[in-house]
């Protein structure tokens, strides 16, 4: 793979700690939510970066099929779900691509959202190993 653009963002304490990115266009504390026996608060968390992450690159993946299938829509909006929790092998995350394809049939609608998922980075990174489900919503 030719590399187009590289982002690096460095964390310090992990889930308790800070994470900025390399310009500084991102510096937050991050804490372990309360469900994982963290003390919670107004702090974000890697599940919730990831599903910012996830719904944007989808999202722009949705965009690009569509646009490719020559499709009218409105305008998209995806959500993403993710959910961790204790495989038998430790922990693992589970992913729900929610996707709002307005003025396009449900069947249509379903096909493109399922080839999004072929094109998507993300969702090439983490097939075989987080289970995504896709939805369609009003």
């Amino acid at each position: 793979m030719k590399t187009m653009y590289e982002a690096k963002a460095t964390a310090v304490g992990g889930r308790n700690g800070k994470v900025t990115t390399e310009d500084g266009l991102l510096s937050f504390e991050t804490r372990m939510p309360k469900e994982l026996g963290g003390e919670g608060g107004e702090f974000t968390n890697p599940e919730q970066l990831f599903a910012t992450t996830y719904a944007t690159c989808f999202g722009g993946a949705l965009d690009l099929v569509i646009s490719q299938a020559g499709v009218e829509s409105g305008e998209t909006a995806v959500s993403a779900i993710v959910g961790i929790g204790k495989t038998k092998d430790g922990l693992g995350i589970t992913a729900i691509i929610e996707a709002k394809i307005p003025g396009v049939e449900k069947a249509k609608a379903m096909e493109l959202l399922k080839k999004a998922h072929t094109v998507c980075p993300y969702s090439k990174a983490i097939s075989g190993n987080v289970d995504v489900e896709l939805k369609l919503v009003d």
